[in-house]
This record gives C-alpha cells, sequence and structure tokens, in this order.
C-alpha cells in the first residue's frame, strides 16, 4: 500500500474510550465470515446470516464503498485486548432510503454500551464528512436495537413493512454548523 493509500486509510480509522473501529480489509475475511454467518450476530440484519461466498463478495464491496464515499463499514474491537467484536457502519440502503447506520457485535459484546460507543463514532463521522441526514432502521420488535439508537440521539420518523414484518425508521440530522 503506497504512503498516500495509509495516509487516507489513517484518517478513517476512529477511536473511542475502549474501541477502535478500522475499515475493512481482506485480512478480516475470516472474522466476518463467522460473524455474518452466526444466526445470533446477523439473524436480523438485512438479508439474515450470509454464505462465506457471499461475505466474500461484500468485503469486496465495502472496500470499493470506501473509496467512491470516504466513508462505510467498519470493524470494530476493543483496545484493550485486541478482540474483533463486530462491525459498525455507514452504507446505501438498498430500498432507496438513504444512507443507513448499521451494526452487528457478537452476542457476548452485547450489554456492555459498545453498539452506542461504535454507533456514536460512526454517526459523528458522517456527519463531519457532509451527510446530512443519516437513517437506520430495526424491526418493531428488536427493543435492544431501537435502544441503542434512541440513546444516541436518533429520532423515529417512520415505518414500512419488510416481509410482513413492521420495521422502524430513525433519523439522526446533521447539527447546524456555526
Amino acid at each position: 500500500m503506497s504512503a498516500a493509500m495509509q495516509a487516507l486509510k489513517s484518517r478513517r480509522i476512529i477511536s473511542t474510550e475502549r474501541l477502535m473501529m478500522i475499515p475493512p480489509g481482506k485480512e478480516n475475511l475470516p472474522d466476518l465470515i463467522k460473524l455474518k454467518g452466526d444466526e445470533g450476530a446477523f439473524g436480523l440484519m438485512l438479508h439474515g446470516v450470509r454464505t462465506p461466498e457471499r461475505t466474500a463478495e461484500e468485503l469486496e464491496d465495502d472496500i470499493d464503498f470506501w473509496e467512491v464515499r470516504g466513508y462505510g463499514t467498519w470493524c470494530v474491537f476493543e483496545r484493550e485486548t485486541g478482540d474483533f467484536l463486530g462491525i459498525c457502519g455507514l452504507m446505501e440502503r438498498p430500498d432507496g432510503r438513504g444512507v443507513a447506520l448499521r451494526y452487528a457485535l457478537w452476542p457476548a459484546s452485547r450489554g456492555k454500551g459498545y453498539a452506542r460507543e461504535a454507533a456514536r463514532a460512526a454517526i459523528a463521522f458522517g456527519h463531519a464528512a457532509g451527510l446530512q441526514r443519516i437513517i437506520a432502521v430495526a424491526r418493531y420488535t428488536n427493543h435492544a436495537s431501537r435502544g441503542v439508537m434512541t440513546d444516541i440521539g436518533m429520532r423515529p420518523c417512520g415505518d414500512f413493512l419488510n416481509k410482513g414484518m413492521a420495521m422502524l425508521v430513525f433519523e439522526s440530522i446533521a447539527p447546524a454548523r456555526a
């Protein structure tokens, strides 16, 4: 990787109090295959669990998305241990609703505030990158995810049905610049 590319990638790394969020690379494929193939971790995500082949395709898409858009999905690691916790980031929703926050963590990583910490950092990065509106979607029955969205300041702004399931849409509007 060229020095210019490494400098660009380093600006995309987010460090929070407990987390390191790094844009995905090919070296993350084994962790992503495990995460995205796990029902407990990825069962509630749009399109559900993934095959290893689909995960590899999505990784290529995520890498390309970063290059084109300057934002995307991060691999989330615990800073102290270096453990892979999951993913969090911003993606263009395939249904045309806009740029959306997404996150999926290992079930063992839940209940510790990691999703809130990562989601808050991703939203801040997105707004700083010029995104005026960022949405997030959760099943009506996914109270944990709805709680994360509410706790980080997102507001409900709509709903829709997806394959017979009630979905809620939340939004974050960039603060006005002084």
